[in-house]
Parts: C-alpha cells; sequence; structure tokens
C-alpha cells in the first residue's frame, strides 16, 4: 500500500475551530494536505492553513519542550492519524501528522471569503448536529474523528492561553 505524509491544522480562535467542507469527499474538514520535499510537517501544516484559509498562525505546544540546544526540535504533532484514502486510480494512506494551531496576534483574523470555510463553536461540536454548507444546499455531519480532534483543540488552546 502507497502511504503518503501529510499534515493538518485545527486552527483556534475563543471557542471556535476552522473547518471547511470538502467537496470531493463530501466531508467537514480542517485545513491540511500533503507535506512537500524539504519541508517539515509544521512548515506543512502552516502553510496549507495560510493556502486554504488565508490566516497566518502559529502552532500550540502539546508537549514536552526540552531545554537542549542542538540538535534543533520542532513541534511534535499532537497525534498521528493513518486514514484510508480511497480513489478512482490507486487507493493509499495518509499518514497525517496533526497540529493545533492560533492565529497570530496583530495579523488578519478573517479567513478568506470562501462559503465552505466555517467557524464550528465548542457548542456546536459538542451537540454534534449536522451543518449547512454555505450557498450548496447541503447540511452534513461532522465524522467522528474530525469531532473529537476539533473538541480537544478548543480545550487545549484555552488551556494554553490561560497558562500564558
Amino acid at each position: 500500500m502507497i502511504r503518503h505524509f501529510t499534515a493538518t491544522a485545527f486552527v483556534v480562535r475563543g471557542d471556535a475551530t476552522l473547518l471547511h467542507w470538502h467537496q470531493k469527499l463530501q466531508q467537514w474538514m480542517p485545513p491540511g494536505g500533503h507535506i512537500e520535499e524539504n519541508e517539515t510537517p509544521v512548515e506543512a501544516a502552516l502553510r496549507e492553513v495560510r493556502e486554504e484559509t488565508g490566516l497566518q498562525c502559529e502552532v500550540v505546544i502539546t508537549s514536552t519542550v526540552h531545554e537542549f540546544a542542538h540538535p534543533k526540535q520542532i513541534p511534535a504533532p499532537y497525534t498521528i492519524l493513518l486514514e484510508d484514502i480511497p480513489g478512482p486510480d490507486e487507493p493509499h494512506i495518509h499518514i497525517d501528522l496533526i497540529y493545533f494551531v492560533a492565529p497570530i496576534e496583530g495579523t488578519d483574523h478573517d479567513p478568506v471569503h470562501d462559503p465552505t470555510l466555517r467557524w464550528v463553536t465548542l457548542d456546536e461540536l459538542r451537540e454534534n448536529v449536522p451543518l449547512d454548507v454555505a450557498g450548496c444546499g447541503v447540511s452534513a455531519a461532522m465524522q467522528d474523528d474530525v469531532r473529537e480532534l476539533a473538541i480537544a483543540a478548543i480545550r487545549t488552546v484555552a488551556d494554553a492561553e490561560s497558562l500564558a
């Protein structure tokens, strides 16, 4: 089975996370995509957020950062998922490194105008109600993994902000 490395970022602002409607897969997803050659997973996650939403973000640290100066460290992902990707050509697996990120202070906090982007609140996530896709006449519930990780992202970022 072919495997691709990908990076995904749950963008958190206050009590909400930014999701988009993935037309091809017909589901709500956070920004993310393939890690390019010579790119770290963190660089890929932040690039995908910029490309898909227009937001400038930074990774929220979710694991221990050690004090040594060498070798350099990059933030560890919150988790790593193995996602089966069907396809008409060749099914494959995404090894998806999941990060939690927040918009950088002083940067524009409004995403690009795209009707498939939506801030989803913690209450909406907890209630697990179908979400409307603006202008598409579609309403769909979230995948369990997306919903659970979105809730974890909002809680983790809130905890990190309260410690700062």
